[in-house]
This record gives C-alpha cells, sequence and structure tokens, in this order.
C-alpha cells in the first residue's frame, strides 16, 4: 500500500497563454465601450490622435525597459529592470533645452541629447554587468545620480525651449496622425524587427530566458544585457525629446513617469502572444494606459485614481504571472 503523502498538496491552475490574451484584449475592447459610453466626444477622431499623442512618451520609455525585461528576464526581483527611465529622460530633456537656449543647431542638440541617455544606459548596463549589482538595486541608485544632476542642471525650474523642429515634433502630423505618435509607432516598429527577425533578438531572449545555456552555447551575456540597457538609455534620449517638444521645454518631475512606465511593460506581457515580453504587447498596453488617462480626464476624475490604477495593474500583473509560474512547476 503507498504510503499518504507528508503534506497536503494544492494543485495550482494551469495558465492558457491564449486564455490569458483574449481576456485582456476583451478587457481592453470593455473599458473603450465604457469610455465611450460615458465620456463625450472619446471616440472623436481628434481625441484618438490625442491618445495617441500622450501615449508616445511613456510608451518610448516602456519599449526600451521591454527591452532589458527581454534580455534580463522577467523576475521581478532578480530579472532585467531600468527604474532611472524617467529620470534619464528628465536629464536628457534638460540637457537638451539648455543646448536649444544656448543656440546651438538641431543636429548638435539632438545628438548629445542622445549621447546623455546612452551614457547613463552604458552606466546601467556597466553596473549590472561588470559589478554584478542586482538591477533593481544597480539602476535605483542611478534614478538617484540621474536626478540629481537634472536638478543641478535645471536649478529645479522649467526651462523654456524653442525651436522650429520643435514645433514641427511637438504640433505637426500627417495622415491625422500626430508626429509624436508616428515617432511611437516606427519605434516600435525598428525594435519589433530588431527583437524578431535578427539573430540579435533571438540571442538576447535566449540569454533572457536561459542565462546558463546561453553562456554554455557560447553566447556574450555580459555584452548582450549591456547593449539592453544600451539601447533602453537610447529609447529615454529619444522620449526627452519628444518631452521637449511636446511640453516646449524641461519640466521638473519626469519621476512621475516612472509608475506608468513600469505598468505598461509589465501589462505588456498581458498582451503578447507567449505571455512574454513584447514589442506588440507594449504598444497595445501603451495605448490601454493612455485611454485610462485620457477617459478619466474627459470624466473629470482625478488624476490621483489614475495612479491608483496603474498600480493596481501592476500588482494583478505581477501575482498573475506568479501564479502561471506556479502553475507550471
Amino acid at each position: 500500500m503507498a504510503s499518504p503523502p507528508d503534506r497536503l498538496s494544492i494543485p495550482v491552475p494551469t495558465w492558457r497563454p491564449d486564455l490569458w490574451r483574449h481576456g485582456a484584449l476583451l478587457a481592453f475592447a470593455v473599458i473603450a465601450a465604457l469610455f465611450a459610453w460615458r465620456a463625450p466626444g472619446f471616440l472623436g477622431s481628434g481625441n484618438l490622435a490625442n491618445i495617441l499623442a500622450q501615449a508616445a512618451i511613456p510608451g518610448i520609455l516602456a519599449l526600451g525597459l521591454t527591452l532589458v525585461i527581454v534580455g534580463g528576464g522577467g523576475n521581478v526581483l532578480a530579472g532585467g529592470l531600468d527604474l532611472s527611465l524617467a529620470a534619464n529622460l528628465g536629464l536628457c530633456a534638460a540637457l537638451h533645452a539648455t543646448l536649444v537656449n544656448a543656440g546651438y543647431g538641431a543636429p548638435l542638440a539632438i545628438g548629445l541629447t542622445l549621447v546623455c541617455g546612452l551614457l547613463v544606459g552604458a552606466l546601467n548596463g556597466l553596473t549590472v554587468t561588470l559589478l554584478g549589482l542586482p538591477p533593481l538595486l544597480a539602476t535605483l541608485a542611478s534614478l538617484n545620480v540621474v536626478a540629481g544632476l537634472e536638478l543641478v542642471l535645471s536649478e529645479n525650474t522649467v526651462l523654456p525651449a524653442s525651436a522650429r523642429w520643435l514645433d514641427l515634433l511637438g504640433l505637426g502630423s500627417w495622415l491625422g496622425i500626430p508626429a509624436a505618435g508616428w515617432v511611437l509607432l516606427l519605434t516600435a516598429l525598428v525594435l519589433a524587427v530588431l527583437l524578431q527577425r535578427t539573430p540579435y533578438g533571438l540571442r538576447l531572449a535566449a540569454v533572457g530566458d536561459h542565462p546558463e545555456a546561453a553562456r554554455a552555447a557560447g553566447l556574450p551575456v555580459r555584452g548582450l544585457v549591456f547593449s539592453s540597457y544600451l539601447l533602453a538609455g537610447g529609447c529615454a534620449g529619444l522620449a526627452a525629446l519628444l518631452s521637449v517638444a511636446w511640453f516646449s521645454g524641461s519640466t521638473p518631475g519626469s519621476g512621475e513617469l516612472l509608475l506608468p512606465v513600469v505598468a505598461i511593460a509589465f501589462l505588456g506581457t498581458v498582451f503578447s502572444w507567449r505571455s512574454q515580453p513584447s514589442v506588440g504587447g507594449t504598444l497595445l498596453a501603451a495605448l490601454l494606459v493612455g485611454m485610462l488617462g485620457n477617459g478619466f480626464q474627459l470624466l473629470g476624475v482625478s488624476s490621483f485614481l489614475v495612479n491608483g490604477v496603474q498600480g493596481t495593474l501592476i500588482l494583478l500583473v505581477v501575482a498573475a504571472a506568479s501564479l502561471r509560474q506556479e502553475g507550471h512547476r
């Protein structure tokens, strides 16, 4: 006779990725329908274009964070994470506004702004790959350093900036889509091709999913992880250009973007085909978060409630991901 088990085993439900994804898409449609019903003008072409434009800055930052998560793995505590992206944007925006006000031309001002973002990304990559610090702690420390540099450069004040190309980026549109929306869509397209259609993307995903196997196969694990932080820093520099164009200058308080960026990146796994970080999923999540903010604004709901909803989304996604991992063990 078989001996009874030593302890009670409670079965954990196994989550099917297709049901997980379809449920998320259904929730997206329901939320959009509710806003269309309750918020006047929500489905107007002008408002839909505004949602896309509003989603551009946090969406591009979240795309950068997605690269880091792909390369470092989806574990919230030990996997890929970059908490400095919003602060990186603030520093790059302050630098760009300073350069524009100093009379530097567009090519040099844009180039130095992107280089600034890349340097912060390189700093994060080096602390994670060479010093071996956990990404959570490394990028948290980087956040404080970069935020301090922004305060020194801007003296915690608004730095207005005006230039013809900034006006085109902030106010221009083509085919009814704002210029900021085009930047978001083109960035997503480039990164999607990079991750899904190139050897680099396949190797980066292999490093994030199975780092030991990737190391045994001879892949440059540290170099690939470093490159993900470097590209994320480039995304921060690009988002900073949009921020300066959108707000007509550099404004303090960019750290407030951290919560929506993390929410978008984590929520992006819900919309992906295999419940893994993906560019397409992050893009849909950015539109959802942008839709929530826009819809609540039309309904006259406090922005503090929007922050609460974003925090709740993070908790739900992380909890559901943990359940799915338990179900696969």
